[in-house]
């Protein structure tokens, strides 16, 4: 619900209740990630999406249904429903969304989570969205060191399990269903145990940074590309000349430093992290060696370097004598990019956040109508059964 935390913002401090529907898992070519949100509130205005359009009526619905009940509850729509072409999704995914209603400062954990996730503080807000073990609902919003809102005095272990258990999906950046039993322990969701608790722990963490060393043409047309993916943007160049805001204005940040004094800096500084994308775009040895010999060594989501096949093998050859490994020299993505024949700065930009989404999200890379696999890779996993 990060994308419509403003407006959720503005309702709960003026009081107003809303409802929110979010999708908490998603199977096949569903159109939405977990975490999407539509709200509903009591004057009839709605804010976000669910589905890209293919079930908004129907959710609306439900969310105006929550608000007149009082009542959370959770759906399933998907193309093997009976009402799949009623409602719309007829795509072939499988989506089920909770549908919460929401009464400034009746439920602790969900008024200070949505205040975190307003101001940006990480946080994982954890909702009880099956089970019999604690109540439709039941929120906590768990933070890296504490957290706020309660299970109930009757479920105190289970509560200390999941706040764990949502804690080291925070520090991962994931959202997704985890199913816990009463006494703390994981388990299936259609295990043994007769009394457990299903909740939907929903990450909110900064965006994911993308650095681009080397303040060249090509490096602004990727700057802008990884701005519009959701990337946090730093170009980074040691030449001040170079390195200006006049000249990238899309970037959040333009850094005038050496390359690998400045990679680690924010190593150091706990910056980086495993979504982190290096696009490493100098085409000088003299810049990219030092750094490449300590980005592929540090856990990073992407690191690519832009250069021909002959600059590659050269760059492999020097990396080598500075002490890198085989599997280490396996990370690298070079030359960086996917074969789109491109030729200008924004083609080639294109190509590059195409080679990063395919990295990101297991694509294959090829075009959708030569093959008859999955379109969504990341989710390919068919979610539980809902009664």
């Amino acid at each position: 619900m990060q994308d419509i935390a403003d407006q959720l913002n503005v309702w709960h401090r003026a009081g107003r209740a809303f409802a929110v529907a979010t999708v908490v898992s998603v199977s096949g070519s569903a159109p939405r990630d977990p975490g999407a949100a539509l709200a509903v509130d009591g004057g009839g205005e709605a804010v976000g999406s669910v589905s890209g359009g293919c079930v908004e009526g129907a959710v609306y619905e439900l969310c105006q249904e929550a608000l007149s009940t009082g009542a959370a509850s959770l759906h399933r729509f998907g193309f093997s429903d009976e009402d799949a072409f009623a409602v719309g999704l007829t795509c072939g995914g499988i989506i089920d969304i909770f549908v919460q209603p929401v009464v400034p400062g009746a439920e602790p954990g969900l008024d200070t989570g949505l205040a975190y996730v307003h101001s940006g503080t990480p946080v994982a807000l954890v909702r009880a969205v099956d089970g019999t073990a604690v109540r439709l609902g039941a929120t906590l919003a768990v933070t890296a060191d504490a957290h706020h809102g309660s299970l109930g005095p009757a479920a105190a272990a289970l509560e200390r399990a999941a706040v764990l258990h949502a804690r080291a999906m925070l520090d991962a950046g994931r959202s997704g269903l985890f199913t816990l039993a009463s006494d703390g322990r994981p388990c299936a969701p259609d295990g043994d145990a007769t009394v457990t608790a299903t909740f939907f722990a929903e990450s909110h963490v900064p965006a994911p940074r993308m650095i681009v060393f080397g303040a060249i043409d090509f490096a602004a047309a990727v700057a802008r590309a990884g701005g519009f993916l959701g990337y946090h943007v730093t170009v980074c160049d040691a030449r001040p000349v170079f390195a200006t805001r006049r000249r990238f204005p899309t970037a959040e940040e333009v850094v005038v430093d050496w390359p690998h004094r400045y990679l680690e800096a924010e190593a150091e500084a706990g910056r980086l992290d495993g979504r982190t994308a290096l696009c490493v775009l100098t085409h000088d040895a003299k810049f990219d060696i030092p750094l490449l010999e300590r980005a592929l060594r540090m856990p990073l989501g992407f690191v690519g370097a832009m250069g021909s096949r002959r600059t590659h093998h050269e760059r492999l050859d020097r990396l080598r004598e500075v002490g890198l490994s085989e599997l280490e020299l396996s990370r690298l993505r070079s030359p960086i990019g996917l074969d789109l024949g491109a030729r200008t700065p924004e083609e080639t930009a294109v190509a590059v956040a195409a080679e990063i989404v395919a990295h990101r999200r297991g694509g294959t890379c090829l075009p959708l109508s030569s093959h008859g696999g999955p379109i969504h890779h990341d989710h390919e996993a068919r979610p539980r059964r809902i009664a």
